[in-house]
């Protein structure tokens, strides 16, 4: 099988099978989306779901979290990983977005990834979701997920499974595909125990052949 047709075959499943793809993190707006996926790393988003019901309630502008210190922002927060740094980026990131974005999310992945507490991944994660811009944010599970597929070759790190996968797949299926992926990494194809009996994919999967030889 050959890369086109192994990714043709594998985004023809999904869209068949997975035509609504979405992330999982609860908000409203592009300030709240932005708050969670910042909590969200090395965090479930179960656990980011529980925390943020509270702290939207007591932060739900930009405007309200830059006015308080980071401690009043750990204790709503205390119980995801990597609490005091967050609570420290979360309320930089307020401030920044008041005083050098007007507070408006930006769009450009760049521009982003100049708030307190963004990386790529989370840059591209709101570019993705909030505007649709094609972007492919490499989590864990689409790092993982796209290796044992056969969908990326040799890439060592996040930013070289977001390469492989975007000179893959069309530019206006990458948001979807991000949650294809993420999605099927988090429900079946487990880090440490994949459902691969409960996997429709299979017969395309570079890791399930190596696994029956």
């Amino acid at each position: 099988m050959t890369k086109k047709e192994r990714y043709e075959k594998i985004i023809t499943y999904f869209k068949e099978n997975k035509p609504i793809a979405e992330t999982e993190l609860e908000y409203t707006n592009p300030f709240e989306l932005l708050v969670a996926v910042i909590l969200s790393a090395q965090c479930t988003d179960k656990r980011v779901n529980v925390i943020t019901k509270e702290l939207f309630k007591r932060f739900p502008t930009a405007q309200k979290m830059a006015e308080v210190d980071s401690a009043e922002v750990f204790d709503y927060i205390k119980s995801c990983s990597y609490p005091n740094n967050k609570a420290k980026h979360l309320v930089g990131m307020a401030k920044m977005l008041l005083e050098d974005f007007g507070n408006v999310v930006p769009s450009d992945i760049d521009q982003l990834q100049k708030l307190p507490g963004v990386g790529r991944k989370t840059a591209n994660v709101i570019a993705s979701v909030v505007y649709n811009v094609p972007a492919m944010a490499v989590d864990t599970h689409v790092f993982r997920v796209s290796e044992r597929l056969g969908l990326t070759e040799n890439a060592k790190t996040p930013l070289e499974t977001e390469k492989q996968l975007v000179s893959n797949i069309e530019r206006e299926l990458l948001p979807i595909a991000h949650h294809w992926l993420i999605l099927h990494g988090r429900y079946v194809c487990l880090a440490r125990s994949p459902k691969c009996n409960e996997c429709n994919l299979t017969q395309f999967c570079d890791f399930y052949s190596k696994k029956q030889n």
